[in-house]
């Protein structure tokens, strides 16, 4: 299995962010910083020729955002008692 990640593998890389760096506000880091940060993550593996760009750079933050977002309301943990409708499903 290849356990390796490019600029375009935005979830992973936020995932990745999320799990390197939990006490980041990923929404003030700036992108000459994020992609020395993204650059620096093990795994990292940018293909040859394929340079990051503002968009790529925005959706990684974006995707570091809702990791932390779902890291600090528990998203994702089925510790929780689910989804109970408000009314119940009664068949005629």
């Amino acid at each position: 299995m290849d356990d390796t990640f490019k600029w375009t593998d935005t979830e992973e890389i936020g995932l990745r962010l999320s799990e390197q760096f939990p006490d980041r506000d990923p929404l003030s880091v700036r992108f000459t910083e994020l992609r020395g940060l993204v650059e620096s993550l093990p795994g990292f593996a940018p293909e040859p020729g394929h340079n990051v760009n503002e968009q790529i750079l925005e959706a990684i933050q974006v995707a570091w955002h809702e990791e932390a977002e779902d890291a600090k309301s528990g998203a994702g943990d089925d510790d929780g008692p689910g989804y109970s409708p408000p009314t119940p499903y009664r068949p005629d």
